[in-house]
């Protein structure tokens, strides 16, 4: 299937859906969240899907959120974060093994969502950060109670808090990194973990993979309150001016 940026094919029993926007770096539209998220939900229940991988090609994962969509949307409607909103608890709530291979640049939700993954691979050209703190916004997706038990509160800080770029080496000592590869060797490596993978016994590995997960509900409350917190960062003195000196730069 190839919805506008969002392609989703199936390669025996893996679902690969692969961001394809390279001229805006793979920069995520609300549309392209609606198009990840029902690629992961029409996945549950189907047998024949015993794993997903995230990719955004060669060359870069993905900017980020499109800021110029982003402040398209209607700012006074409660609706205007509902598509990435459902793509998070589509990542909280999913059940199936996800692997992320990233080659380039991983921004924002590009970052995020890897804490929502089960392996992850990078290129020694990929480079990870979660800048919100430089809009005058807070951390989204789950970051905040994810990061800190994955990698530790020092460097969590470093990220999520000094908004700090992350190294693919960094990650993978920071341990939310599985292994890195060389550039352009992403996809074939994930291909090759996807494979590994759907040989285990299925029902094992899903059992397995739920032991180690943190509950979805705990998930999906801290969703919900960085969403909280974000809507009301947005209106805040600081968030307007950095995003009225966005649009003064794309004016020039």
């Amino acid at each position: 299937m190839a919805n506008g940026n969002i392609i989703v094919t199936e390669e025996r029993a893996t679902r690969v859906i692969t961001l394809r926007r390279p001229s805006k770096k793979n920069a995520i539209t609300q549309d392209m969240y609606r198009e990840m998220s029902h690629a992961i939900d029409t996945a549950q229940n189907n047998p024949d899907i015993r794993c997903m991988i995230i990719t955004g090609g060669s060359g870069v994962f993905t900017a980020g959120d499109d800021i110029d969509d982003f402040l398209a949307a209607d700012s006074s409607s409660p609706e205007m974060l509902t598509n990435g909103a459902k793509f998070l608890y589509s990542l909280a709530l999913n059940t199936k093994p996800i692997i992320a291979a990233v080659d380039g640049v991983a921004i924002g939700i590009g970052t995020v969502l890897l804490f929502h993954c089960d392996y992850v691979l990078a290129s020694t050209a990929a480079t990870f950060s979660a800048p919100y703190i430089h809009l005058g916004l807070v951390p989204v997706g789950a970051s905040s109670l994810l990061m800190p038990n994955t990698m530790g509160y020092q460097r969590a800080f470093a990220m999520l808090v000094m908004g700090r770029t992350f190294t693919a080496a960094e990650a993978e000592a920071a341990g939310f990194v599985n292994t890195v590869v060389s550039p352009g060797h992403t996809e074939v490596e994930a291909r090759k973990v996807a494979r590994e993978i759907c040989r285990l016994p299925a029902d094992a590995v899903a059992t397995s993979r739920k032991l180690l997960r943190m509950p979805p509900e705990e998930l999906t409350r801290r969703i919900d309150q960085e969403g909280h917190l974000f809507g009301e960062r947005l209106k805040s003195p600081e968030a307007v001016a950095s995003f009225n000196a966005f649009a003064n730069r794309k004016r020039r």
